[in-house]
């Protein structure tokens, strides 16, 4: 496991766009700080499910180099334990005027086995303003997966904004103590309507997310007697200090 960490956490930089946003951070001769939640919400669900989630990162660091320590989560009220907990610390560089290259490790501690992976990947502004993150992970099993991250923001006025965003998983081999199977695994879809406050430093919203597991872990899980999709209603608010 050591030899993937120790490679691939060998990288650090800034994302241009928390850094395009000085005045929403705090900054320190030429370093700059914050920490932001784009998620940060209750979830009902359409089986009576009561789940929190959350999706934010801290950041540290200058034009040319920055950290980030970025957590999500899912945590279930009614069965009082985590379905989804991630946490990942990476370091980004800036490799063109709209994205970052990025690596570093991610620690996964949901139900069932814990993992480790490697991180390496990319994050900015796609043509036509889509925001992308897409990254690969290699976890101390050796498994390769890769995740692909895309979101919009549709301004309906100066301060109400639509944001449809969706994330898809793909495992290249099985681990099926985490009830991975190759293939695509899993695919999220969200609408969140919200209204900026103040500034973009708070923004309650109201919107909808689906969930849904893919391909053979689809099927894994519907074998285990496992629901594998699920629409919920949401309320939250996105944060920026």
């Amino acid at each position: 496991m050591k030899k993937y960490l120790i490679a691939l956490s060998i990288a650090a930089g800034l994302s241009p766009l928390l850094a395009a946003q000085p005045s929403q951070a705090q900054a320190v001769g030429l370093t700059y700080w914050g920490i932001q939640l784009e998620e940060f919400e209750y979830r009902f669900g359409d089986e009576g499910e009561d789940l929190a989630a959350w999706d934010g990162d801290a950041y540290f660091g200058t034009d040319e180099f920055k950290f980030r320590l970025m957590s999500e989560g899912e945590y279930d009220a009614n069965a009082g334990k985590f379905e989804t907990l991630e946490n990942r610390l990476v370091g980004q560089v800036p490799i063109s005027d709209f994205f970052d290259a990025k690596a570093g490790i991610r620690l996964d501690t949901p139900k069932g086995q814990n993992r480790w992976y490697g991180i390496v990947g990319v994050a900015g502004l796609a043509p036509q303003w889509f925001e992308v993150d897409a990254d690969l992970f290699l976890s101390d099993q050796g498994d390769l997966s890769a995740r692909l991250d895309v979101e919009y923001e549709l301004l309906i006025t100066n301060r109400l904004i639509l944001t449809p965003s969706a994330e898809i998983n793909l495992a290249f081999s099985d681990d099926t103590e985490i009830e991975i199977k190759s293939g695509f695994t899993s695919l999220e879809l969200g609408l969140r309507l919200s209204y900026d406050l103040i500034d973009r430093a708070f923004s309650p919203y109201v919107g909808l997310a689906f969930e849904t597991k893919l391909g053979d872990t689809e099927d894994l899980i519907s074998d285990e007697g496992e629901d594998t999709s699920a629409w919920f209603g949401v309320v939250g608010a996105k944060f920026v200090f």
